[in-house]
């Protein structure tokens, strides 16, 4: 009987356990979680914050005892210590301080990544109690709940809008805190195009938020007058007072237990491994936030997703029982709802593309969600980028109201990038279509002939 330890009880790690229990009833699997709860949901938090998902333990995707009705067996409260790759056993201490050796045939090592702190001062030393807060665990989720509903702020400051802070704006808005919002770049959501993410920002002044691009955030303090922020913005020092402090500026990957055990750092040092989820450590796998990614277009690179946790956990799970089952790469295909707006990217942009070597070119068009005579019909902004020497699609970025169906719209680009579609092949989906729901061309189909009819003109311009 195979015995396979899996340190993670997060998406990559309990994707491994279950995959591996599926496919084999009789394998011993233990899961080492470094707190009480597996399997929660941490990108359902701030709905959680918002109330439109309650109680908390709502968040779980399955409960301990489905887990354990699986047949894997759950330590936790335990963190994972070291990994002796030649005798192979795992060190694992609980929240007792007691150290005990696990031994195991294959191990699946699913450590995801940590909180950035992005060079800020203060973010080190200042935590819940002071009103400083991240949002990464459940740990994380109750010292902020406590917070709200303890002391009542009034005033909240966002570091960072990216995904996270952009729906946590939301969220501290629906309880009635006035927010501001700092972000380091020219506009926020930083992997949207800037005309783009100017419709995001709007919606959230819309919805009365202080919105500060621009912005780079040097230290937190604690002040007589809350919580001090000092800035810089357009050179100059600037400062902003509230209540309370979330962080949301990114995350690293939590790499120490695989580094000390000998394995290879890559992008963003995160763990290198192969399509096999392999970390070139004798019996490791590992996967997830802390590992580096195969992306189609870019190939390595650090994209922690969770959809590419699930996907890599799954590989790993298979593997570690002598499978052959191979990653076959992400797009970067994100999503985000922000009050009644939902923006949405995959593939690549100008930038990244160019960086790539490929020669982009990217046309913005907008197109109804729905024939325009059926009542309630609403635009769609579509960037679409592709290689003007292929022709090949590279990215689509897209932002609609809510209900315009954005996010399954982006899933057929992304579904595109995948079968590395070119631009023009788009066109040939067999999409579907009725009045109330779309067109005969989607607007997917509009956006891509947009860019072929502007780069066929930029060539006739040429020519001439």
């Amino acid at each position: 009987m195979t015995h396979i330890a899996v340190i993670g009880g997060s998406d990559a790690g309990i994707s491994a356990a279950l995959r591996a229990r599926e496919l084999d009833p009789t394998a011993d699997v233990t899961v080492i979680v470094a707190d009480a709860y597996p399997n929660y949901s941490i990108c359902g938090i701030p709905y959680y914050f918002t109330g439109e998902v309650a109680p908390w333990q709502s968040l779980a995707h399955r409960t301990h005892a489905d887990l354990e009705a699986t047949g894997m067996s759950l330590r936790l409260d335990t963190l994972a210590t070291g990994i002796d790759v030649t005798g192979r056993n795992l060190t694992v201490r609980d929240r007792l301080g007691r150290e005990d050796v696990i031994g195991y045939d294959e191990l699946v090592v699913g450590t995801g990544a940590l909180p950035s702190h992005a060079g800020i001062a203060g973010l080190d030393r200042l935590g819940p109690d002071d009103g400083v807060h991240v949002i990464h665990s459940m740990g994380d989720t109750f010292a902020l709940d406590e917070h709200l509903t303890g002391r009542d702020p009034q005033t909240a400051i966002i570091i960072g809008a990216g995904y996270v802070g952009l729906e946590m704006a939301e969220a501290f808005a629906a309880r009635g805190i006035q927010v501001t919002q700092l972000q380091r770049g020219p506009e926020v959501l930083s992997t949207l195009d800037p005309e783009l993410a100017g419709l995001v920002r709007a919606e959230l002044e819309d919805h009365d938020v202080l919105v500060y691009t621009d912005t780079t955030v040097h230290a937190v303090e604690k002040t007589t007058d809350g919580l001090t922020v000092h800035a810089t913005r357009d050179g100059e020092p600037v400062t902003h007072t509230a209540d309370l402090v979330l962080a949301v500026v990114g995350v690293r990957p939590n790499t120490t237990l695989l580094e000390s055990a000998g394995a290879t750092l890559g992008a963003g040092r995160a763990v290198v491994v192969d399509e096999q989820m392999r970390t070139g450590l004798p019996h490791v796998f590992a996967a997830g936030d802390g590992v580096i990614t195969h992306h189609r277009l870019l190939g390595a690179t650090y994209l922690p997703l969770g959809t590419t946790a699930h996907k890599q956990g799954r590989i790993a799970g298979e593997n570690a029982l002598g499978g052959d089952a191979r990653f076959a790469g992400s797009v970067g295909t994100q999503v985000v709802k922000v009050f009644e707006l939902v923006a949405a990217r995959t593939g690549l942009r100008d930038q990244d593309a160019a960086a790539a070597g490929f020669s982009p070119s990217t046309v913005g068009s907008v197109a109804d969600d729905h024939k325009r005579y059926y009542p309630g019909a609403q635009p769609i902004s579509i960037r679409i980028t592709g290689d003007t020497a292929t022709g090949r699609l590279l990215g689509a970025q897209l932002v609609g109201r809510l209900g315009t169906e954005t996010a399954k719209r982006v899933d057929t680009y992304a579904t595109a990038l995948h079968a590395g579609l070119a631009v023009e092949q788009v066109s040939d989906l067999d999409l579907s279509y009725t009045p109330p729901l779309g067109s005969p061309w989607d607007a997917v189909q509009a956006a891509t002939q947009a860019w072929s009819r502007a780069h066929a003109l930029t060539l006739a311009g040429v020519a001439s």
